[in-house]
């Protein structure tokens, strides 16, 4: 699509290969690093990432993805001397109208606050708030002198299994991924299977199980950082958490992303020493969710879900 006011400028699917210099673009602007996320997108049947091309260089980009009736909008950057021209406002319709086109009747994006006033104008509403926190990892309880995770880990209340914090966690299987998907969805309001089968391992992925075997939580952590979790309860939410926390080790960090209806969650994770980074409103478009925010504790990234 050639678009126009914006000489020169081609609007296009993006390639494997456009992976590289769309990377270095965004990471030579100072928006971080994008390059697994993208080579992701780039390769994922369910991602309609776009980018635009001004003079044979990549100078936009854009992801789409269709997770069944609720689409995500992400990764909308411009390179600075292209913007005011009208770029971004092309690169989101093109991924609108691919991801409605997929029957999404849902749209979900996180607004920076330069974008906001732009999807407002295009339709979105504000739907609700992501809080993102942070903590130091723990250290095994193993460890000589070292106090056992489930000191700052759990809610107060909580019982003796969950507080025992990463014991009670074990590797993903392949048997679970029916029962992540499942719950996941109800959980979402969202179809992630094609996520999660494709991320899930017993490298990325832990469960937690009740006695009688039902799901209770898990994670899933994509190769370009942060960690999908989902949980029934505050309880187990800690639990799969103080597993990540053991994993990353007393020197490592670890993020997690609650919405702002989870407020015990909140309150939970400040008890566990984990302390607020940055928030960015969740805008939503199109037909109602029927979803559990309460659930929710991390996400792939803020372009996916």
């Amino acid at each position: 699509m050639i678009l126009n006011g914006v000489t020169g400028t081609i609007l296009r699917p993006m390639l494997p290969e456009d992976v590289a210099p769309a990377a270095e673009m965004i990471l030579g602007a100072g928006w971080g690093v994008r390059r697994e996320w993208l080579a992701f997108a780039a390769t994922q049947p369910a991602c309609v990432p776009h980018v635009a091309e001004s003079d044979g260089r990549v100078v936009a980009t854009g992801v789409g993805t269709a997770n069944g009736p609720v689409g995500w909008i992400g990764t909308i950057f411009v390179e600075p001397k292209h913007r005011g021209r009208g770029l971004g406002r092309s690169m989101t319709q093109a991924i609108i109208e691919r991801l409605e086109s997929a029957r999404c009747g849902t749209l979900v994006l996180v607004a920076t606050s330069e974008g906001r006033r732009l999807y407002e104008r295009m339709g979105f509403d504000v739907q609700t708030q992501y809080r993102i926190l942070e903590s130091p990892g723990l250290a095994a309880a193993s460890e000589p002198g070292v106090a056992a995770p489930d000191a700052g880990a759990v809610a107060p209340g909580a019982g003796e299994s969950e507080r025992r914090g990463a014991t009670g966690a074990r590797p993903f299987a392949p048997a679970d991924l029916a029962a992540m998907a499942s719950f996941d969805r109800v959980a979402t309001g969202e179809d992630r299977a094609h996520v999660l089968a494709r991320l899930a391992s017993p490298e990325t992925a832990k469960v937690l199980t009740g006695d009688d075997g039902t799901l209770q939580a898990f994670v899933v952590r994509p190769p370009w950082g942060g960690g999908a979790t989902v949980a029934r309860s505050i309880e187990a939410a800690m639990a799969i958490i103080a597993a990540r926390r053991l994993v990353a080790g007393p020197e490592g960090r670890v993020r997690v992303g609650i919405l702002a209806e989870n407020r015990e969650g909140g309150a939970a994770l400040a008890l566990a020493g984990f302390r607020a980074q940055w928030s960015a409103p969740r805008m939503v478009r199109g037909a109602p969710m029927v979803w559990q925010p309460e659930a929710i504790w991390g996400q792939f990234n803020h372009a996916m879900g």
